[in-house]
């Protein structure tokens, strides 16, 4: 008689298991609800650094253990952005529903790489509410990605395959006729000079525009640049523009570089990583004109929709542009009419990843709990706080504005009398890292005409303006105490 013992990892108590889950499910409420009471950021103690080095587990010690763990030595310990002061880099804050979504999608844990079932058809309603969104037509192609950084790859890939003017995929780059050649301004996104790496472009390929003083593409400058690459032939291919700079929200003039790259026969892709969706408000989306021209647009949904980490999304105009840069169908992923393998639409045909999680999820039922009005509302209620901090920086003797305030973006200094631009610079940066370790606020940094500033980036949808009043507040007083000592 066979003796084997075969084992399965689901729970030997099943109710313990239940019991487990609820107490997790309240204390992840719990701390949510009371995020306010805790500081932004805080370091870790050596102790937790010390158990983060400890060898790899052979027995169990039980799932009640290692939860026990996690509160103790991972949960006290975030970058901070579920807070209501934290406007570091670019990043959203997630939902208590969104939380569960992400359980109810765990739980499912089906691959949406292809296949004949129904999350397929959830990404693909996902998919269309983004076009309806962002104004761009329901027979446009789509994929949801990891972030802004993929949903740019996915772009770039389409525009480079679709006008090389050669099969590019088959005979590579070296079978070029011309050079292929891209564009877009000094205040890119440094994800597009990886995705120009990696399409095996080059960097030399990508022409870095200058900026005007509003941050903008200088339209005149990327005419040159065109003109002259043409004369010395090069193959102009693309032209991207910005909705929404990483360093200071500002958005390019998207109808007009559309018209260029019409008339220059260019692909034109629009990352909108967080800016995009301001379209989302009815009184910000003119200020996105012309986005919804474009062959190929990125953005994240995990930024100014609040999802939790990690969706962000790529729209593409040709479907069979975007199936094209991608399609690969060896044996073993064979289509067919009818049962698991079935399906109409296959996602890992229309980027790299064949295992896909089902990221939609939290996005079809986040969306369906609030209503796009109510986060065109929240966005919209955004801008007016930057524009509130501002106008607190302004009204201020010791701070200084360090561009204009186009989006959600602020970027400030403090100054201190007799201090030139290197001392200032020294000083903010202390100043940050004081707010951050004092557990005040998390906002970042970038350089402005080698400026350090203090950037504010504001995709929080928790933030009021009270918190605002607290980060200009304590600013002023670590600035000031630092300018003593």
């Amino acid at each position: 008689m066979d003796q084997t013992i075969e084992e399965s990892l689901d729970p030997q108590d099943w109710e313990a298991m239940r019991a487990l889950g609820h107490r997790m499910v309240d204390d992840m409420m719990n701390y949510l609800q009371t995020v306010r009471e805790r500081p932004v950021w805080q370091p870790m103690p050596e102790r937790v650094k010390e158990n983060m080095r400890k060898p790899l587990p052979v027995e169990p010690q039980s799932a009640e253990n290692a939860y026990r763990d996690f509160v103790q030595d991972v949960l006290p310990y975030p970058l901070g952005n579920i807070h209501p002061r934290f406007w570091g880099w670019v990043m959203g804050n997630g939902t208590p529903f969104g939380v569960l979504a992400e359980m109810l999608a765990a739980t499912m844990n089906p691959n949406l790489g292809g296949g004949n079932h129904v999350a397929n058809n959830v990404e693909l309603q996902v998919l269309d509410w983004c076009k309806e969104m962002l104004g761009f037509p329901l027979s446009a192609s789509g994929i949801l990605v990891s972030g802004g950084s993929m949903a740019n790859f996915v772009g770039l890939a389409a525009a480079r395959n679709t006008r090389a003017g050669f099969d590019i995929r088959r005979q590579g780059l070296p079978a070029a006729p011309k050079r292929l050649v891209l564009y877009g301004s000094v205040e890119m996104h440094s994800s597009i000079e990886k995705a120009v790496e990696l399409l095996g472009l080059g960097r030399d390929a990508l022409r870095m525009i200058p900026a005007n003083e509003k941050y903008q593409i200088e339209v005149a400058a990327l005419e040159k640049s065109i003109a002259e690459d043409r004369a010395s032939g090069f193959l102009p291919f693309c032209l991207i523009g910005n909705a929404g700079t990483v360093n200071t929200g500002a958005i390019d003039p998207l109808n007009i570089l559309a018209d260029i790259a019409q008339r220059e026969k260019m692909w034109f892709h629009v990352d909108g990583a967080f800016g995009a969706l301001a379209a989302v408000s009815p009184e910000l989306r003119p200020l996105l004109k012309g986005m919804e021209r474009a062959d190929s647009l990125a953005f994240d949904l995990h930024k100014w929709m609040y999802m939790p980490i990690e969706v962000g999304c790529v729209l593409v105009r040709d479907k069979d542009a975007h199936r094209n840069a991608f399609t690969l169908t060896p044996e073993y992923l064979a289509h067919f009419e009818r049962g698991a393998a079935g399906g109409s639409h296959w996602f890992n045909e229309y980027g790299l990843q064949l295992t896909r999680g089902f990221r939609a999820l939290k996005v079809w039922l986040s969306i369906k709990e609030h209503g796009i009005a109510k986060y065109g509302r929240v966005i919209k209620q955004n801008v007016d706080q930057c524009n509130y901090l501002t106008q607190l920086i302004q009204a201020s003797p010791d701070l200084e504005l360090l561009a204009p305030t186009s989006l959600n973006i602020v970027c400030f200094r403090f100054r201190a009398a007799n201090r030139d631009d290197a001392m200032l610079n020294k000083l903010n940066e202390q100043i940050m890292m004081e707010l951050h370790e004092q557990g005040i606020a998390v906002p970042t940094y970038t350089t402005l005409k080698g400026k350090f500033a203090i950037r504010v980036a504001h995709t929080n949808h928790r933030t009021r303006r009270a918190d605002f009043d607290v980060l200009v507040r304590e600013l002023i007083r670590i600035g000031q105490e630092l300018s003593k000592s």
